[in-house]
């Protein structure tokens, strides 16, 4: 009979396994350097660029690459794409480091070559959000000044005639171009490419990639991912699955369950990407990853639980990453019984916290695979802390340890440094820490100290090192995994004259995690209802930061003594109203 090993057991398995990969002249090994004016632990190995990892892929050849509904594209055609557009972009944009490249579209292909194209001549890739409206996409404009826009016909035409400020590139598009556009098949045709790339001079420390958060005051600031941050982030990524394979080696032979047999071979990297490319997420989780490993992206137009259970089983996906809704719905929708999801080996993902009924979920309803849960920030490159399998599933409230190049501390209200299994905000530092804000100094000042990146979550470390998120200080909804800033809607609202008083804040949803709600309290003998409400905001925010329940109330908002809206005790009041009337 076997002994199912303890979950303190299975932690120190992990953390010696971490031990043993990071040791001096490992695989993971690293070095206290100075970047940024900061002393991090870089990786002994870690690769140069993201051009270098561009690269490291050419010789996967004619295995599928990228899979979009009916289309394929191998790698030897991406590569060939990748050239003819770096080259365009070099010789017609002056392309290269220090300057950047706006990437405007749905998670098309065209996406992905865009990328590698930009960031292998050494320009900065401005991933816009593409569910943004016209100003937020004209702010976005404004602030990176890209030497080139690639968009879709899509954003085209909602962009208008702020379209006319910058050279662009088209794809996807019927109808008639802009005079300083150009089309995407003429400038990335793979019969035309030359033979190698142009070349480029990339320091680590130049920005690959700049991704927007939520601004607090209504515009969003520019996160500048550098190649190093970027890079780590990949090599953290990798680290993750070999930490997992030693950890589950040494258990079994602790347990005497081990043999001699080689282990099997792993199963290829077939990746579902559920998420947009436009954040850390979808882009330096799921698409370095699968690119780093020769694997297979299997893209979707937009998210829908029966056509993802159909990619699954027509592409033999391996690899769910989303959003925990995601995995939800495909879970409880009506033809998970029936599909064939015996290809997956990992379902799971981050972007909002995994309810441990989730876990448990996933881990009963896959045959072959398990959960995964990292936490991270757009800040951060992409992941700070991870951990999957069955190390997961025995400690289902937390989100794992830090990977090896990342520092954390939990600190109090004055910034000292708390104690183990005592309750303050994260602190994270390493190379995968943003470079700042773009154009805003003085935010990049308040967000990071003495090296140190305030998260704004509340979090606990253990006595092992785990780290347990358990709120958040920042007044933010995270909605499906994207971060809806709270002062940003109220902003919106308090444009209306009708209206006195607004607090905005997430109420629990099962679907997407959280949704948006607003209390308002209108101007006496004011008239609005949430149709009216709803008319002002489209158009001047995305539909997802919309409230989608709204309370208008007769009384002043609750107020503590500094004058700051109760918005705990407000939710609270309100939701238990609510649930009071519904029986």
């Amino acid at each position: 009979m076997t002994v199912e090993p303890s979950a303190s057991e299975l932690v120190d398995d992990f953390n010696a396994a971490i031990a043993a990969l990071t040791a001096p002249g490992a695989p993971f090994g690293w070095t206290v350097r100075d970047v940024n004016g900061a002393s991090v632990r870089v990786y002994d190995n870690a690769i140069e660029n993201m051009r270098a990892v561009w690269l490291m892929s050419a010789p996967h050849g004619d295995k599928d690459y990228l899979v979009y509904g009916d289309e394929r594209y191998s790698y030897t055609e991406a590569h060939a794409r990748v050239r003819a557009l770096a080259h365009h972009l070099r010789t017609e944009h002056g392309a290269g480091p220090g300057t950047r490249v706006a990437v405007s579209m749905r998670n098309y292909p065209e996406w992905v070559l865009s990328h590698w194209a930009a960031t292998s001549v050494g320009a900065a890739v401005v991933g816009m959000n593409s569910w943004w409206t016209r100003p937020e996409m004209e702010f976005a404009l404004d602030d990176s000044d890209p030497v080139a826009l690639i968009i879709d016909g899509e954003r085209l035409e909602r962009l208008g005639p702020a379209r006319d400020g910058v050279p662009l590139i088209v794809t996807r598009h019927d109808g008639e171009l802009p005079a300083t556009a150009r089309a995407w098949d003429m400038v990335a045709d793979p019969a035309t490419a030359p033979g190698a790339l142009p070349e480029a001079d990339i320091d680590p420390d130049d920005d690959a990639l700049i991704f927007y958060t939520s601004g607090t005051t209504g515009t969003p600031k520019g996160a500048q991912l550098t190649h190093r941050a970027v890079v780590h982030n990949l090599l953290n990524m990798v680290f993750l699955t070999a930490c997992g394979d030693a950890a589950r080696a040494r258990r079994m032979a602790r347990s005497g369950d081990g043999d001699d047999r080689p282990a099997p071979e792993a199963p290829p990297v077939i990746a579902m990407l559920p998420v947009p490319l436009f954040h850390v997420t979808g882009c330096n989780c799921v698409l370095h990853t699968v690119t780093i490993a020769g694997g297979c992206l299997v893209m979707m137009y937009r998210w829908d639980a029966a056509e993802a259970l159909r990619l699954i089983e027509r592409e033999g996906v391996t690899v769910f990453t989303g959003v925990p809704s995601m995995s939800r719905e495909m879970l409880q929708h009506p033809d998970w019984e029936n599909a064939d999801t015996s290809s997956l080996r990992s379902m799971g993902g981050g972007g909002a916290a995994i309810p441990t009924d989730l876990v448990r979920r996933i881990d009963d309803g896959l045959s072959q695979g398990r959960p995964g849960v990292g936490y991270g920030l757009t800040e951060t490159a992409g992941v700070a802390t991870a951990i999957s399998n069955e190390f997961y599933v025995a400690n289902p409230s937390s989100v794992g340890p830090l990977v090896p190049c990342m520092e954390a501390r939990v600190v109090d209200e004055e910034g000292a440094r708390l104690d183990p299994g005592q309750r303050g905000e994260l602190l994270l530092r390493g190379p995968n820490v943003m470079k700042g804000y773009l154009n805003r100094p003085d935010a990049t000042a308040e967000a990071i100290v003495d090296g140190w990146f305030r998260t704004g979550d509340i979090a606990e470390i253990d006595a092992d090192g785990w780290i347990y998120i358990k709120d958040r200080i920042k007044d933010v909804v995270i909605r499906g995994g994207e971060n809806v800033h709270c002062s940003e809607v109220e902003n919106a609202i308090y444009e209306l004259d009708e209206v006195s008083e607004v607090a905005v804040f997430g109420l629990p949803d099962e679907r997407l995690g959280e949704e948006v709600a607003a209390a308002v309290v209108l101007v006496p003998g004011a008239e609005l209802d949430e149709a009216a409400l709803a008319e002002h905001l489209e158009g001047r925010l995305a539909r997802f930061k919309h409230p989608r329940r709204v309370w208008f109330l007769d009384e002043p908002l609750p107020r503590n003594a500094n004058g700051k809206f109760l918005k705990r005790e407000l939710r609270d009041r309100l939701e238990a109203e609510r649930t009071r009337s519904d029986r």
